[in-house]
């Protein structure tokens, strides 16, 4: 499947982008690209250039974008739709219970029932009157 994605190019702490055509099953550090479609600077969002004519091409022949290209395409007016999500859930951090723990505790389903007091033992000593 072929993918459009950003390749890094640039300088250490210095990034800029590089659009490409590749195959889904290369490394995104291999290099190995199909195709340059067009370069961006997120530091510089003005010198960013686009082949808009080939990326409706290849996106007509059937090759995806990635969520953040997506984005980009979208928010440039190259294509037409809604922007994807593509940062991660927040989950909450639950504590793990072990199963120890997890004997003592009551489940709050449970209920709780008193337990019946012992009976007294015959062989208690009576009480003489």
């Amino acid at each position: 499947m072929l993918k459009i994605r950003l390749q890094r190019v640039g300088r250490k702490h210095e990034p800029s982008y590089r659009l490409v055509l590749t195959d889904s099953k290369n490394s995104t550090k291999s290099g190995k690209y199909l195709e340059v479609l067009g370069n961006y600077d997120s530091r510089r969002g003005e010198k960013s250039e686009f082949k808009a004519e080939k990326i409706t091409h290849w996106l007509g022949k059937g090759a995806q974008a990635t969520g953040t290209v997506h984005n980009l395409l979208i928010s440039k007016g190259i294509i037409t739709g809604k922007k994807v999500n593509v940062l991660p859930l927040k989950k909450a951090i639950l504590k793990e219970t072990t199963e120890a723990g997890a004997e003592n505790t009551p489940s709050p389903e449970a209920k709780v029932t008193p337990e019946p007091e012992e009976k007294a033992t015959e062989e208690a000593t009576p009480v003489e009157a």
